[in-house]
C-alpha cells in the first residue's frame, strides 16, 4: 500500500512538472552543465547515508539548491534519474528508487518550494534574505518536516526509538541546509547565472541617487 501511495505522489508530481514545461529550462545555456553535473553527482551524493541504531536511514537530499538553479518542475523530473542512478550505486531495486525519488526528492523539493514562496512572498527582497531564508530556512524546515512525515508514514524500526530518530533526521537536516546555504552564497557571488530562481533585479537594492 505504501508503495502504491508513494507511486501514486511521484507520477502526480512529475505530472504536474511536465505542465510547466521544465526542458525550457535547459534553453539556457548557463544551466545545461550544472544540471548534467547534478545528475552525475547526486546519485553519489544520495548513497552516502547513516544507520541509525535498528535500521533507520539518514543521507542529505541537496533537493532543495536543486529547486534554486534549476526551477521546482526541473528539480522534481531530475529526481527520477538520482533516485535510479542511487539504486544502481547501493544494488538497491525498484522499490528503493521509487522511495528514494519521494523522500528524498519530490516531498522535500516540494515544501522547500512551499517555504521559499512564502519568504518571497512576506520578507523584503534583499540579498540575505534570499540566501539565508530561501537558502538555508527554507531547506532546514524542508528536510526537518520531510523527518517527521517519514516516522509517521514508517513503522519505528525494532532497537530505535522516536527521540534518536528525530534527533537524527533534525542534524542531517541542519547539514542539508548548512550546505544549501553555503553553495547558494557561493553561486549568488560567483555564479548568479546558475540560479534561476535569484536575479539582482529582485534581490540587490538600488542605492539612491
Amino acid at each position: 500500500m505504501r508503495m502504491l501511495l508513494e507511486l501514486l505522489a511521484l507520477l502526480t508530481a512529475c505530472g504536474v512538472a511536465l505542465c510547466f514545461k521544465p526542458w525550457a529550462t535547459l534553453r539556457a545555456a548557463d544551466l545545461r552543465n550544472p544540471w548534467l553535473g547534478a545528475l552525475v553527482l547526486m546519485p553519489w551524493v544520495w548513497s552516502m547515508q547513516g544507520v541509525l541504531p535498528g535500521g533507520p536511514p539518514l543521507q542529505l537530499s541537496c533537493v532543495a539548491l536543486l529547486v534554486l538553479m534549476f526551477g521546482w518542475p526541473l528539480a522534481v523530473l531530475s529526481c527520477v534519474p538520482v533516485a535510479i542512478g542511487t539504486a544502481l550505486i547501493d544494488a538497491g531495486g525498484a522499490a528503493a528508487a521509487l522511495h528514494q525519488a519521494v523522500w528524498n526528492g519530490v516531498l522535500p523539493a516540494t515544501l522547500a518550494l512551499g517555504v521559499g514562496l512564502l519568504t518571497r512572498r512576506w520578507l523584503p527582497q534583499h540579498l540575505m534574505v534570499y540566501i539565508l531564508a530561501r537558502g538555508f530556512g527554507a531547506t532546514l524546515l524542508a528536510m526537518a518536516f520531510t523527518g517527521g512525515l517519514w516516522l509517521l508514514a514508517h513503522p519505528l524500526p525494532a532497537g530505535s526509538d522516536v527521540a534518536a530518530v528525530l534527533t537524527g533526521r533534525w542534524l542531517v537536516a541542519w547539514s542539508d541546509a548548512v550546505l544549501t546555504g553555503m553553495l547558494c552564497a557561493i553561486f549568488v557571488a560567483w555564479r548568479p547565472q546558475w540560479l534561476m530562481t535569484y536575479s539582482d533585479q529582485r534581490y540587490l537594492p538600488v542605492a539612491p541617487r
